[in-house]
């Protein structure tokens, strides 16, 4: 494989994953590159160091793709280091293509997954959520899968990187303890994109949404819904009108949106250090009901 980084690289890998000729290399943010193709098509080329995270990406792309329901982009090609995907022209959010969304997401949950914590197929099961690890681990019981494999493991990294007390971390832990009680009422595993925070849809120019980044697994329907929540989403509440028309929520699906919240903001937590710290205390103490 020839060089990885600048023009070249993106070049190089585009052309063999695509099978076409490159025209322009056109620069963007971070480890994405936008490429003209000399046959008129633009794509996106994403640069990954880990191959398990690319392998995860592209499954989860195509296993979302699969269901037929909501609007990710076409993989076209990826190898060890490198995603090639179909580019998506953007526009502004409007309440019809949220209201869509929120129609098509319900309808990727009904989907369905083979269980809790199921990889996407062809997908590994350590995967990656960001830029941190995710074990993607079957499981047939919500609550314990949820503290076991989303919320323990970071919680434990967060406290031997010394972002967490221990003391602070007996909060989330009692979370843990009480999650059977806390959990709701039992539901079938979903199929969930996995990292819907609003940098992940893109509104699209020709007026529906569009979904990247996944960090596709088999979970709860309320957790893509919670990390919608988690920063601030566009037309949020249309998103949940045009789902909750489709599929009604469980009573008390509002009040377990910071329960949900614990896993990302966990990961936020090793991630970036304390400045998520106080958050997820307040998530934890909000999930127990104080």
């Amino acid at each position: 494989m020839g060089p990885v980084s600048g023009p070249d690289g993106v070049s190089a890998a585009v052309a063999r994953l695509t099978g076409q000729e490159v025209g322009e290399v056109r620069a963007r943010s971070g480890a994405v590159t936008e490429v003209a193709l000399r046959n008129g098509h633009v794509v996106m080329a994403k640069r990954g160091e880990n191959p398990g995270a690319v392998r995860a990406e592209a499954a989860g792309l195509r296993w979302l793709a699969d269901a037929g329901t909501v609007r990710v982009p076409t993989v076209y090609g990826h190898d060890r280091h490198w995603l090639v995907t179909e580019h998506v022209a953007t526009g502004a959010p409007t309440a019809e293509a949220a209201v869509r969304l929120g129609q098509e997401l319900a309808a990727l949950h009904a989907a369905g997954a083979p269980a809790f914590g199921a990889p996407p197929p062809d997908g590994p099961a350590d995967a990656y959520i960001g830029l941190a690890p995710m074990r993607n681990h079957p499981a047939d019981d919500w609550p314990e899968w949820y503290a076991r494999d989303r919320v323990l493991p970071y919680l434990r990294q967060a406290v031997d990187q010394g972002a967490l007390t221990p003391a602070e971390a007996a909060t989330v832990d009692r979370v843990c303890d009480r999650l059977p009680a806390l959990a709701g009422p039992s539901e079938p595993p979903a199929r969930l994109h996995g990292d819907l925070w609003n940098g992940n849809v893109l509104w699209g120019a020709d007026g529906r949404a569009w979904l990247i980044d996944p960090a596709a697994h088999g979970g709860h329907r309320e957790t893509d819904l919670a990390m919608l929540r988690l920063f601030g989403c566009p037309r949020l509440h249309d998103i949940e009108h045009g789902y909750r028309q489709t599929a009604p929520l469980a009573d008390g699906w509002r009040e377990r949106v910071p329960l949900h919240q614990l896993f990302p903001l966990l990961v936020h937590v090793v991630l970036f250090g304390r400045g998520y710290v106080d958050r997820t205390l307040a998530a934890a103490r909000a999930a127990l009901g104080g």
